[in-house]
């Protein structure tokens, strides 16, 4: 009965519109028109009896090591790390979060601390509540900047299908963006997701496995609204366990 943590929060909906497809890291090496990026992870399980280890290493971006604590009705986690700033130097950064509740409903917060400033840089805090037919979470983040409310509903699981929505309002800029898209898998092994958001931008992704827990995606994304806008396309791959 235990809520999982914080990041879980959304994750479903979160996946669908934004996993795989080709956004930038907050840093990357650039050479001509190419950007790349190198994501490991790494999570040991039940070092103690509810508790894991993560550890994450974004070249060039950031690493970081993670503790994790699972048991009913609660979940922690606390790390430390460091992040790239735009001095092309690295911060010591700490993450603290926690969610109370259960399967059906739970509360989280999430705190980013930046240890050299010791100011709290970071702060997001989450509601979330499933079910087998609908699963809906609506969250407060970018320093109390941004609302975000989603919703994922699953219409055939045995081929992955599923659709999506996220109503985003952004404070400072009495902003609002709607972004909904939908996945379904052509094959056992072919998975297909496109989205579209009222900005104008449509992108789709085509993810397939080549080996046995090894995938290759290929993105893409244009601005409907620019007429000089240029197709992104990214190519992402991925060892998961």
């Amino acid at each position: 009965m235990n809520p999982g943590l914080y990041f879980a929060i959304g994750r479903k909906a979160r996946d669908l519109l934004y996993k795989d497809y080709a956004q930038p890291q907050p840093l990357q090496i650039r050479y001509q028109s190419y950007d790349w990026s190198f994501d490991f992870s790494c999570q040991i399980e039940e070092v103690l009896p509810g508790l894991n280890t993560v550890f994450r290493v974004v070249v060039p971006d950031s690493s970081q090591a993670e503790l994790q604590y699972l048991r009913d009705y609660v979940g922690f986690s606390a790390g430390i790390g460091l992040k790239a700033n735009s001095a092309h130097g690295f911060d010591p950064i700490a993450n603290i979060s926690g969610v109370i509740g259960s399967t059906v409903v739970s509360l989280g917060a999430d705190l980013g601390i930046d240890i050299t400033t010791r100011t709290l840089n970071k702060f997001s805090a989450g509601l979330s509540l499933n079910s087998a037919f609908l699963i809906a979470s609506m969250t407060l983040s970018d320093s109390c900047d941004s609302v975000k409310a989603s919703v994922y509903h699953p219409l055939n699981p045995p081929t992955m299908t599923a659709i999506a929505a996220e109503l985003k309002h952004r404070i400072s800029r009495d902003a609002t963006t709607l972004t909904f898209g939908a996945q379904h898998a052509l094959l056992p092994y072919t998975l297909v997701k496109a989205r579209m958001n009222t900005d104008g931008k449509v992108s789709a992704v085509l993810r397939q496995e080549i080996w046995q827990r090894f995938y290759v995606s290929v993105a893409g994304e244009l601005d409907l609204r620019d007429n000089n806008s240029i197709p992104r396309i990214g190519l992402s791959m991925a060892i998961k366990h």
